[in-house]
């Protein structure tokens, strides 16, 4: 008999493969019209899908708010970039930023997990600030520009070769690291841990009757969350040849969280769908007026009074009914 956060992961399952099997729609296409555009800002869109896929991590299953996500990402796409500019090598860029999101996220989740509620979110806001001016103001990270010139790299895949400056090539590899991303994620979320991070989601103050410590569920989600996100942030300047100190800004932690608030937070999969969403939206609009943020902000509040459960909250119910009718009796 399967429980009902099993099967409600399976339904998430499920909208993940229509996502890739648009995806895959998506890159033919451009391929067939030899189009750039759109194939590198749907990039991008599942690129900063990583990064709102961690704080998903926290929100939705730990009830943890993270303000600061951003400096993780930021750290990841810096790091990243440092690396390719001296070892072209993509395997060098992730395996580096794996390790220092790892430890930064353990280093940041020992200060922040002393405090909950409001102070927590209030906390990571803060250490994001730090390291974004810290940046800003160092020459030797190119300061205000940010980072330039990051090399075209050859990613050798085994049997196959990708270059980043290829749109579509490029694009695929994305969308199987984030979907490797998200299926770690989703794998770590349904056993006793995952649960868990729900019960301390439900109620901390019971958790230690079960037997169990809080500390290290919250620092392991933390870490967990960190290292998405700085692998994520790896691949940016991948994509666009820089990186920026703008990544480390609030405005990156906040478009995360509304990706996650838009897409259904809880539902690892929502903020994937988010994050296609509002991208495609900043560009739609945006091509019309200067004034695009005010329409998302208004289309935010109409998702939040009318939509609580998020996009993917609304419509993973009628998949879990069909999923719970083809079990076996």
């Amino acid at each position: 008999m399967v429980d009902a956060l099993t099967r409600s992961m399976r339904a998430s399952h499920v909208l993940v493969a229509i996502l890739v099997s648009v995806s895959l729609v998506i890159a033919a296409v451009g391929v067939a019209f030899d189009d750039t555009f759109y194939l590198r800002l749907a990039t991008e869109a599942l690129i900063f899908a990583g990064l709102a896929l961690s704080v998903d991590i926290l929100l939705g299953y730990t009830g943890l708010l993270s303000l600061g996500q951003a400096l993780y990402f930021g750290l990841g796409a810096y790091l990243s970039a440092l690396v390719l500019m001296v070892v072209p090598s993509f395997w060098a860029a992730i395996g580096a930023t794996a390790l220092a999101s790892a430890l930064a996220g353990l280093i940041g989740g020992f200060i922040v997990n002393r405090v909950r509620g409001v102070y927590f979110a209030l906390i990571t806001f803060g250490m994001a600030q730090v390291a974004a001016k810290i940046v800003y103001n160092t020459r030797a990270l190119g300061a205000s520009d940010g980072l330039i010139g990051v090399p075209v790299i050859d990613i050798n895949l085994g049997i196959v070769t990708v270059s980043s400056a290829s749109p579509a090539g490029f694009f695929l590899l994305v969308l199987a690291m984030i979907v490797i991303l998200y299926a770690f994620a989703a794998y770590l979320l349904d056993t006793p841990f995952g649960r868990l991070l729900i019960a301390l989601r439900a109620n901390e103050a019971r958790i230690p009757f079960l037997g169990y410590r809080t500390m290290t569920p919250r620092l392991a989600a933390y870490v967990l969350a960190a290292m998405i996100a700085g692998l994520s942030g790896a691949l940016y300047p991948m994509l666009r040849g820089f990186v920026s100190p703008e990544l480390m800004f609030f405005e990156t932690s906040g478009n995360a969280v509304i990706t996650v608030v838009t897409g259904g937070a809880g539902i690892l999969v929502g903020a994937l769908y988010g994050s296609a969403l509002l991208t495609l939206l900043k560009s739609v609009i945006g091509s019309y007026t200067v004034h695009h943020l005010i329409v998302i902000g208004v289309l935010f509040m109409g998702a939040v009074i009318f939509l609580p459960k998020g996009m993917m909250g609304s419509i993973r119910p009628a998949i879990e009914r069909m999923l719970a009718r083809r079990e076996p009796k």
